[in-house]
C-alpha cells in the first residue's frame, strides 16, 4: 500500500479533558470518518456516539497486560488495522503530545511507514484554568506557565526535572500526574527555594460535572488535598495566579453543576438532551430502555402512503418526531417525493415534532399552544376537522385517546409507521449506580418508556425511589399517572411537556430541595 499523505488511515486525536464538548471540530470530522476508535478509559464515551455505526470501539483497558505493557499492543493494532485499508482514530485524553505518548505512536508509525495526522486536544491545565477561573498568566503576576509531569520514568535517558530551576521559575507550574507523588513533588520546591506560602490548588475532573478542587498554601497542599479527598487523576496548579481564582467559578455555578441525571430516550435521540444537562453542570448517565425500530412490514404504510398521493385524507398528524422520520424516509424508500404531500394539512403534537417537519421542508398546519400531549393535540384539532379525513402517522403502541376522541366528529384511521421495542437488557453499570444511590434523577420522557425502565427495577432500587434517595421525574402528567399505577412516587412533572421542559422540571426540583 502507498502512502497517501493527503489521505491517511490513522488519526492520533486528542479528545479534551473530559467535557465531550471540548472536542475540535476536526476531531470531530475524522471520528465521522473511522473504522476504528481506540480510545483511553478517561476519553468520555458519549464522543464514541460521533463514530459511524459500524465502527468498531475499543478501549485500551481491553488489551492484554498491565498498564506499562499495552502500548506495544496499542502500536502493534493501529499499524495492523491501517495496513488493512482502515481509518484509525486513536482517541486519546487531552492533547495527544502533552504527557499522551503521542510521540511515541507517531515514531512507530512512522518506522511503519504509515502517514497519519494528529490533531490537538485542549489539555488539563488549560481546561483548569478556564473551569476554576484561575489566570494561568496575568500581566501582574505571571508572564510564563511551565507544564511540568510529577511522574517521571525511573530509567527515563537525558536530564530529569530540575527542581531546583522549578522552584525558581516565575510563572505558574501546571504539574500533571503528580497527587500520588504530591509530599515529595512538594518537599523538592520548598527544598529549593519555594516560598511555603505560595497559592496553590488541585483540580480533579476539570471541566465536567464531577470536577471538584481545593485551594491552600504550596506548605499546606497535601494536608488540604487529604481533607478533600481529593485522589488522582488530577492537576496541581502552583503559583501567584492561583490567589485570584474566581470564589465562585463559572461551570461551578451553574444550576445543575454536580447532580447526576440520567436520561433514559431511545439512543439515537438522547444525545441532545445529554448535551444540555452537562452544560448546566450535570453529571449524566444513559439507559435506553425502548428502541426505535422500522417496521418489519411496510404493507399498511405504503398503502396509506398511497392513499394521500390519491387525495384520500384531508389531515395527516403526527404524534411524535420519529414518525416524521419514519413516514418521510419510507415516502423517499418507495420514489416519491414532497410533492405527494401537496394537498394535505399536517398537525404536529408539539414543537419537537413540528421542528423535525421544518427539517423536511413542511410546516405544521396545526400545533397545541401549551399542552403539548393527546389531550392537547385533540383540542387544537377538533375546531379544524369536522366531517374531514384525518390519518394519524404513530407507534406501534401507545394511547388510543387521539383516535377514540378524533372518530367522533371525523374520519380517522391510524397507521403504525415505526415500532417501539423494549430492550431486554439494560445496562448493569447504571442498574448498579441506581442500586447505590449514585444518581439523583431519572427524567422519563414518556409513558412507555418509564414502564420500561421501572421493569427493571429490583427492590433495592424501588426502596430508593420510594425513599426519596433517587427522584422519577415525568415529562408530563400522563406519564407521571403511569408512574404512579407502578407504585413509585413521582417527584416532578414538567410543567411543559418537552424535553426542555423536563430538564427544566429538574432544575427546579434541585433548587426546592437546596432550600431544605
Amino acid at each position: 500500500m502507498t502512502p497517501d499523505p493527503a489521505n491517511p488511515f490513522v488519526f492520533l486525536v486528542g479528545a479534551g479533558p473530559g467535557s465531550p464538548g471540548l472536542l475540535t471540530v476536526r476531531g470531530a470530522e475524522v471520528l465521522g470518518r473511522a473504522d476504528l476508535v481506540l480510545y483511553d478509559q478517561l476519553v468520555p464515551e458519549r464522543l464514541l456516539d460521533l463514530a459511524p455505526p459500524h465502527a468498531e470501539r475499543l478501549c485500551v483497558r481491553d488489551l492484554p497486560g498491565n498498564h506499562p505493557d499495552k502500548y506495544p499492543h496499542i502500536h502493534k493494532k493501529l499499524i495492523e488495522t491501517a495496513n488493512a485499508g482502515k481509518t484509525v482514530v486513536r482517541l486519546k485524553g487531552g492533547d495527544p503530545l502533552i504527557f499522551g505518548r503521542g510521540g511515541e505512536e507517531a515514531e512507530a508509525l512512522r518506522a511503519a511507514g504509515l502517514t497519519y495526522e494528529i490533531v490537538p486536544g485542549v489539555t488539563a491545565a488549560l481546561a483548569a484554568g478556564a473551569y476554576l477561573e484561575i489566570p494561568l498568566t496575568h500581566r501582574m503576576y505571571a508572564s510564563s506557565i511551565a507544564l511540568v509531569t510529577g511522574h517521571e520514568l525511573p530509567n527515563k535517558p537525558g536530564n530529569k526535572l530540575d527542581w531546583k530551576a522549578l522552584a525558581a521559575f516565575p510563572g505558574t507550574l501546571a504539574i500533571y500526574m503528580g497527587i500520588a507523588r504530591l509530599p515529595v513533588i512538594v518537599g523538592e520546591l520548598l527544598k529549593y527555594g519555594k516560598a511555603p506560602d505560595t497559592p496553590a490548588a488541585i483540580i480533579e475532573r476539570a471541566s465536567t460535572g464531577e470536577q471538584r478542587s481545593v485551594s491552600a498554601t504550596l506548605g499546606n497542599l497535601e494536608e488540604a488535598r487529604r481533607h478533600a479527598g481529593l485522589e488522582a487523576p488530577g492537576l496541581i496548579l502552583v503559583g501567584d495566579t492561583v490567589a485570584h481564582r474566581a470564589p465562585q467559578p463559572w461551570f461551578e455555578n451553574r444550576p445543575l453543576f454536580g447532580q447526576r441525571v440520567l436520561v433514559t430516550r431511545p439512543a439515537h435521540q438522547a444525545s441532545g438532551m445529554v448535551r444540555k444537562l452537562e452544560l448546566l453542570g450535570a453529571v449524566v448517565s444513559r439507559l435506553h430502555a425502548v428502541e426505535i425500530r422500522e417496521r418489519d412490514d411496510f404493507t399498511l404504510v405504503d398503502r396509506g402512503l398511497e392513499q394521500i398521493r390519491r387525495g384520500e385524507w384531508d389531515w395527516l398528524v403526527f404524534t411524535s418526531a420519529n414518525g416524521v422520520h419514519a413516514l418521510l424516509r419510507r415516502l423517499d424508500a418507495v420514489g416519491r417525493d414532497l410533492r405527494d404531500l401537496g394537498h394535505i394539512k399536517l398537525a404536529a403534537i408539539g414543537p419537537k415534532t413540528a421542528d423535525v417537519l421544518r427539517e423536511y421542508r413542511l410546516r405544521a398546519d396545526i400545533v397545541p399552544a401549551t399542552n403539548f400531549s393527546s389531550e392537547g393535540l385533540v383540542e387544537a384539532l377538533k375546531p379544524h376537522v369536522v366531517g374531514q379525513r384525518v390519518l394519524l402517522a404513530r407507534a406501534n403502541r401507545g394511547r388510543e385517546l387521539l383516535r377514540d376522541e378524533l372518530a367522533k366528529i371525523a374520519t380517522v384511521d391510524q397507521i403504525a409507521v415505526y415500532d417501539q421495542v423494549d430492550v431486554t437488557t439494560l445496562s448493569a453499570t447504571v442498574l448498579d449506580s441506581l442500586r447505590r444511590g449514585e444518581i439523583r434523577y431519572v427524567t422519563l420522557p414518556s409513558s412507555n418508556i418509564a414502564r420500561g425502565v421501572i421493569a427493571s427495577f429490583d427492590e433495592t432500587i424501588r426502596g430508593r425511589v420510594e425513599r426519596g434517595d433517587v427522584c422519577l421525574v415525568a415529562i408530563s402528567p400522563e406519564t407521571g399517572n403511569a408512574i404512579r399505577e407502578l407504585g413509585l412516587p413521582v417527584a416532578a412533572e414538567a410543567k411543559t411537556f418537552t424535553e426542555d421542559g423536563l430538564i427544566q422540571a429538574v432544575v427546579e426540583l434541585t433548587r426546592v430541595e437546596a432550600k431544605h
